[in-house]
């Protein structure tokens, strides 16, 4: 694979990996609603924006409008809630380790949902290691972090449910545009958001230079750009070489976290993200390669 498919990749990781960040920077001057109605606006404003220089036809499907609203909810306004509510017990840090739980899940709901993709013995032992990572996770707070922290921890797991759901939801759309796709998908999740966000919180209100700064980067960068440009990259390199995102990931969100926010790192963090690690590396064949055993990924 040519350097420049490894160098997008790479910065795909690290800017997904400090959407966790950018939520903390957020999060200290508007609510975690807000949070996600700024993010998931955003990135639908970013998204119409570059249908409309690229002249590209993007009608309302109406045959697929039930559809839409499921999409929209699973992979946007629901995921992207869940993260700035639990980090407002857990670190961003945590955060994003749990986030590599997403290709557990969805071979997990790839198994069980109908059309989806059987999950074979290899696959079964992965989501378990994962599983196992992510209680190694949260360790800490069984241990006295409190009770925010475990509540914080469970919901931010809900986020990499959905989208191991939304992933096998895809299907839904063969043919449609990607990024059409993720222009409608996230302005419904946008309206979604709209109402309970201000009920609940009020209007945004931002006056800090780096809040502004934190909600155009991972509205327009971080969603609207980031979609556009995985949707560009997998057809160039496979699906397999753009899932080593998820691994990228978090360690980003961990250096980000540790580093610049300050972030207590526990032992169990580094444990749990390395059991999902272990766990990421069965599920998409590169363990069993490595050792010569690439016909058991299969």
């Amino acid at each position: 694979m040519e350097l420049r498919y490894w160098l997008v990749i790479f910065a795909l990781g690290i800017g997904w990996g400090g959407s966790f960040f950018f939520n903390e920077i957020l999060l200290r001057e508007i609510g975690p609603l807000s949070v996600s109605l700024v993010r998931v606006g955003f990135g639908a404003l970013g998204c119409w924006i570059w249908i409309a220089a690229r002249r590209i036809p993007a009608p309302f499907p109406k045959e697929l409008a039930g559809a839409l609203l499921i999409f929209g909810a699973i992979q946007y306004a629901l995921p992207l809630t869940f993260y700035p509510l639990a980090q407002q017990g857990i670190t961003s840090s945590a955060a994003g380790i749990i986030n590599a739980a997403t290709p557990i899940c969805a071979v997990i709901f790839g198994h069980f949902l109908p059309g989806g993709e059987r999950a074979t013995k290899v696959k079964s032992l992965a989501v378990l290691l994962g599983f196992a990572g992510i209680l190694v996770l949260m360790l800490p707070a069984a241990r006295g972090d409190g009770v925010n922290a475990l509540w914080g921890l469970l919901v931010a797991l809900l986020a990499p449910v959905c989208y191991g759901i939304a992933v096998n939801y895809l299907r839904k759309f063969q043919g449609m545009d990607r990024v059409v796709l993720t222009a409608w998908s996230a302005t419904i999740g946008t309206a979604m958001i709209l109402p309970v966000s201000l009920t609940l919180e009020g209007l945004p209100v931002m006056h800090r230079p780096e809040t502004w700064a934190a909600a155009l980067i991972i509205g327009f960068v971080l969603t609207s750009a980031a979609f556009i440009t995985l949707f560009w990259l997998v057809p160039k390199v496979g699906a397999t070489a753009a899932s080593t995102i998820t691994f990228i990931a978090p360690i980003s969100a961990v250096v980000l976290g540790v580093f610049v926010l300050k972030e207590r790192l526990e032992p169990e963090h580094l444990m749990g993200m390395g059991i999902i690690f272990v766990a990421l590396l069965i599920l998409d064949g590169r363990l069993a390669k490595w050792l010569g055993r690439g016909k058991l990924a299969r």
